[in-house]
């Protein structure tokens, strides 16, 4: 067991709730087409990040942090990576269900949006058997950031411990966040809204194209498969 300095990350799925209850008929392919979100974003996980768990919809990683020069910066550019990769996913799983599967998640996978938390602090990093458990009050406050009142579905929201400790991202001003939490008190942050061409929707009818129609059926044996031998572990983000 040890206390380290570590920046703090949270890949969050936004949208994920209303898109998995709304569609319960099409709950196999909901459930798939967010583990593949969440698998394109975990694929470009590089040192110094190292993913620590999958919390339902969001990926919680850190990186030991120092003082090191160019660390900062190096961190912030691989998180700005994961929403590349989201929107490439996105992108290639419309195109390839495009005239096929008619169930509502299908059919709206572009509603769903990445929102991620960056948040420096200490942690208690300890080895519980065969699995490795961060702790501490940063811990907390950055989960507890998940619920926060940035009015966008998609951005990038650093804590101010972190927006000090990395310099931030070149450009335009960042929007200042701030709020009040329970049992932590004011928070300041500055939020970020990358900037994404749009998803190009195909407006070919639904269940005309078999390339489309096939990619559906698919999901369901992915689905299946990923229950059977990858199960994500949803754990309680308020902690």
């Amino acid at each position: 067991m040890e206390l380290a300095q570590v920046s703090l990350i949270l890949a969050d799925i936004s949208g994920y709730t209303n898109f998995v209850t709304m569609h319960r008929v099409s709950l196999l392919h909901a459930e798939q087409i967010v583990t593949e979100l969440l698998e394109a974003i975990i694929s470009q996980i590089e040192e110094p990040l190292i993913l620590n768990k999958l919390e339902g919809d969001a990926a919680f990683l850190y990186a030991r942090a120092g003082d090191e020069a160019g660390l900062a910066k190096l961190v912030l550019d691989k998180v700005l990576v994961f929403f590349t990769a989201f929107q490439a996913r996105q992108q290639e799983l419309i195109k390839a269900g495009e005239g096929g599967c008619f169930c509502e998640a299908c059919c709206n996978i572009s509603q769903l949006k990445l929102k991620i938390i960056a948040h420096y602090g200490q942690a208690v990093i300890k080895q519980v058997r065969h699995l490795e458990e961060l702790a501490g009050s940063d811990v907390i406050l950055a989960h507890r950031l998940l619920k926060n009142k940035v009015p966008s579905h998609e951005y990038l929201l650093l804590t101010e411990n972190f927006y000090q400790w990395s310099g931030g991202l070149p450009g335009p001003e960042p929007q200042v966040y701030n709020d009040t939490y329970e049992d932590i008190g004011a928070v300041r942050g500055r939020v970020y809204y990358p900037a994404r061409p749009p998803l190009e929707i195909p407006e070919t009818p639904r269940f005309t194209k078999l390339t489309g129609i096939l990619e559906g059926l698919k999901l369901f044996p992915k689905t299946i498969r990923q229950r059977l031998f990858h199960p994500r572990t949803f754990h309680n983000l308020s902690q």
